[in-house]
């Protein structure tokens, strides 16, 4: 079968000879049927997030279930259903007082379920839907409806997951408080329309591409500020909640400064391992403001997506506006330079 792999050193190979091990009692094969392109992806070629060799890339799928195991009930063949990157257990205290990505066993979770030009291959943030086709664990595949295009489904994934579940999982945002988003991708975009059903009163988005206030102002951003160009913290009034969806520590420094007296900053983009953020303690005690973390949004994948998808065929939550472009497997190459000249709101593989 088909699928992406990295094989070190910053270099993939769109490769035919990659084959993956049928599904275990609790797992499921899925056949990938799309496939977004998330910085996270690219994080790994350029090495700010470490990742073994060779591994099959890609996070954020869609597909369609080909098998399941013996102890697989909630799933059967033919399900269209959303590949969750949480491999959490369902069994801990945290997965059953619904925080799951506080569960330990979902960290670090590598196995190595393909084999790569005869030799083991490991998997990516437990998912790899860079492959025709990939096996999960059961608790990760999430029926949906039929009527959503996998398509646009494939993005609830990871991008939606993660920046609409800062705003509603992780964020407490009440109606007519303010925003500011950093960051107006994949994630950025979902912050700012989770803020807008949440009924912000005001929304800034914050980006250095002036071609990103078109997007930003349709998912429901209502300002923009052009980093590139304005002294950020100066340019924005107080707010009462702030998204980071950069990763970058001297924008998540401006994230914390242009909070109100009792404002809390969400730090949702992920940096390379050991990156600090300083700030002035009296900063944030003298005055109740705060910095929280959200991992995937705080998402609880079983309870989440059927809402997120709900939210879609409701006429509520923007999907196929997330798609900027599809691309065949083999133009990979051509989605990572769309994505670095920053054209895209997603791309997406198609299989």
């Amino acid at each position: 079968m088909r699928g992406i792999v990295y094989t070190g050193d910053g270099n993939v190979d769109i490769s035919s000879e990659l084959e993956v091990r049928r599904p275990g009692p609790t797992e499921v094969a899925v056949r990938m049927v799309a496939a977004g392109v998330c910085h996270s992806d690219l994080s790994v070629l350029n090495g700010t997030i470490p990742w073994p060799a060779p591994s099959v890339l890609g996070h954020e799928g869609a597909g369609v279930v080909a098998e399941v195991g013996s102890e697989v009930a909630h799933v059967e063949p033919g399900d269209h259903v959303v590949v969750a990157t949480l491999a959490n257990c369902g069994r801990c205290k945290w997965c059953n007082t619904g925080h799951p990505t506080w569960c330990r066993q979902s960290m670090g979770n590598v196995t190595q379920p393909f084999t790569y030009r005869g030799e083991p291959a490991t998997n990516f943030a437990a998912t790899s839907s860079f492959a025709e086709l990939t096996v999960v664990k059961g608790i990760q595949a999430v029926p949906i409806d039929r009527n959503v295009p996998l398509t646009s489904a494939c993005l609830i994934a990871c991008g939606v997951l993660t920046g609409a579940g800062a705003v509603l999982n992780r964020a407490n945002v009440e109606p007519g408080q303010t925003a500011a988003v950093f960051g107006v991708g994949g994630v950025g975009l979902n912050a700012i329309q989770a803020l807008k059903l949440s009924n912000a009163s005001r929304i800034i988005a914050v980006d250095t591409l002036a071609n990103k206030e078109a997007m930003a102002l349709e998912f429901g951003a209502t300002d923009f500020v052009n980093a590139a160009e304005t002294e950020v913290v100066e340019a924005i009034p107080p707010v009462d909640w702030s998204f980071e969806c950069v990763g970058h520590p001297a924008v998540l420094r401006s994230a914390i400064d242009v909070l109100d007296w009792g404002g809390t900053c969400v730090a949702v983009g992920v940096p390379a391992p050991g990156v600090e953020v300083h700030v002035p303690i009296t900063h944030m005690v003298h005055v109740d403001r705060g910095l929280i973390g959200s991992r995937y949004g705080s998402a609880r994948p079983h309870h989440d997506i059927p809402l997120l998808v709900q939210l879609y065929l409701d006429g509520k939550l923007k999907l196929d506006e997330l798609v900027t472009r599809t691309y065949p497997l083999e133009q990979f190459a051509a989605v990572t330079d769309d994505m670095e000249a920053g054209i895209l709101a997603r791309g997406v593989v198609t299989f």
